[in-house]
């Protein structure tokens, strides 16, 4: 994919759009741009998200939990993807659903993102949000130059590890170059926002995921052994080695189970693993659940064995539920952040079989009173990420972008 071409193809959307009109065209658009721009900073009223879709995965669930929030105080939101999938988190019914494309057309990177950031700049001018805001790497320059030259502020979101999601001399460009023409930027940990340019930092805000306020209200009914996780079944999240791991678990507690909450293009290679290690009644694919909370209610222990995270969402619910978690120390420093100096001792070394083996071991080992107080200080971590506080932090930052 060469997004300098992407980039040209786009501007040249962008200025062809504009030059169309008559110079009194111009003029009126001029006029009709700073009466818009002055109304905004009075009052923002329309606010309009971007992702590709609202399936599996930890930011389609925080984009739609912050959709609902903007409604349901008072604010025109509209919800946007790509395309439409099979499954897809529940929408609040005061939010707005478009999409760029009914069903995802089948097209060469650069055709895709050429077509949807025409589409994308085609609603923006009828829509006229105040604001855009975007989640990942491709909605995020999709709606940098979907805006240009209209009034527009963009705030864009970084949600992955940026070394892996902007690797390369053209992922680079795209974080160095074209991010930060956003006129905010959300960050999750301050690892992920020191890897862009000042000029981006500088704007910037790092804003954890909030935890909806139901997982800390959640009565813990844990099964002996039941270790679970959540996530999709992608190679990021590093399933394989946490089944390897657990293999050499169960030699010493056969009556562990391990169960995975996720939709994703590794089922079968997972299950292939799973049926060829004699795991086939130890380990469980339940496939995706719009019940995260009751997944979690049965967990003596929550695993997050992922190489790279931004903000994982499934540790951060499961700390508020209070379940005992281990996590890999993965980059860009979310589970290190999230757990703090005092439950270091739950971070392994990623795609370390053996170090995770330990981890589950010693809870799997530890007295019930003992695992119950590692529960109530992980709960207590957890503190922070409640919705009042989160939401607002970003509501206030659009505000601020806005006005």
């Amino acid at each position: 994919m060469c997004y300098f071409e992407i980039y040209e193809r786009a501007f040249c959307v962008c200025i062809r759009d504009s030059i169309k009109k008559k110079k009194t065209d111009i003029a009126g658009y001029a006029s009709s741009k700073n009466l818009f721009c002055k109304k905004a900073i009075r009052n923002m009223k329309k606010i309009m998200l971007y992702i590709n879709a609202i399936h599996d995965g930890g930011a389609e669930r925080v984009m739609v939990n912050l959709a609902k929030y903007f409604s349901e105080n008072g604010y025109d939101t509209t919800l946007v993807t790509s395309f439409r999938d099979t499954w897809e988190y529940p929408l609040a019914s005061t939010v707005r659903r478009l999409t760029l494309e009914e069903t995802e057309i089948k097209q060469s990177r650069i055709k895709r993102n050429v077509s949807r950031i025409k589409k994308l700049r085609d609603l923006c001018k009828s829509e006229k949000p105040d604001i855009l805001v975007s989640f990942m790497e491709e909605p995020n320059f999709r709606a940098i130059l979907a805006t240009r030259g209209l009034p527009v502020k963009t705030l864009v979101s970084v949600r992955n590890d940026p070394k892996k999601e902007y690797a390369g001399k053209l992922g680079a460009f795209v974080g160095r170059v074209l991010l930060p023409m956003a006129n905010g930027c959300v960050f999750q940990t301050k690892e992920a926002q020191e890897w862009f340019p000042q000029k981006l930092q500088k704007k910037s805000r790092i804003i954890y995921n909030a935890v909806k306020e139901e997982f800390y209200h959640i009565e813990r009914k844990p099964n002996r052994g039941e270790i679970v996780t959540c996530g999709r079944l992608t190679e990021q999240k590093n399933h394989a080695m946490l089944i390897s791991a657990f293999a050499k678990v169960v030699e010493q507690y056969p009556y562990a189970t391990l169960k995975i909450y996720g939709e994703g293009s590794l089922r079968g290679a997972l299950q292939g693993q799973i049926d060829a290690a004699g795991l086939s009644g130890k380990v469980f694919l339940m496939g995706s659940t719009n019940d995260v909370g009751k997944a979690l209610q049965t967990a003596d222990v929550f695993v997050l064995s992922s190489d790279y995270e931004g903000m994982p969402n499934a540790l951060m619910e499961a700390m508020a539920v209070g379940a005992p978690c281990v996590s890999t120390d993965c980059p860009c420093g979310g589970p290190k952040d999230l757990f703090g100096e005092a439950l270091t001792n739950q971070l392994v070394p990623v795609n370390d079989a053996e170090a995770l083996k330990k981890a589950v071991h010693i809870f799997l080992n530890m007295p019930e009173h003992d695992k119950d107080q590692i529960g109530i200080e992980m709960k207590s971590r957890a503190m922070d990420f409640r919705p009042e506080i989160i939401n607002k932090k970003w509501l206030d930052y659009l505000k601020e972008i806005v006005g």
